[in-house]
């Protein structure tokens, strides 16, 4: 049971910071319109109810990492709509 946790663990670490090396590029380059708004959207979705599914199982790995994740969705997506109008008014 306790190799399971730490697998979850892993795998939640991964799969969250995985969206760190977006935001950082995102501000450096002031740039996301690479970034796809329906994978955001999907995603923005299937982390809710992630994050929903692991508070309902009081399963900290699940809610911790859905709630990281969808913060980081939020991020990239606000920064995309904000960087689309600056760039739309030059």
């Amino acid at each position: 049971m306790m190799l399971w946790s730490i697998m979850g663990t892993i795998a939640a670490i991964c799969t969250t910071v995985g969206f760190i090396p977006q935001i950082i590029r995102g501000i450096k380059t002031r740039e996301l319109r690479d970034v796809s708004p329906v994978m955001l959207t999907l995603l923005l979705v299937g982390c809710s109810l992630w994050l929903i599914y692991g508070v309902h199982l009081k399963n900290p790995i699940i809610a911790l990492a859905n709630g990281f994740t969808l913060s980081f969705v939020i991020v990239i997506f606000l920064l995309r709509a904000m960087y689309k109008r600056n760039n739309s008014g030059s």
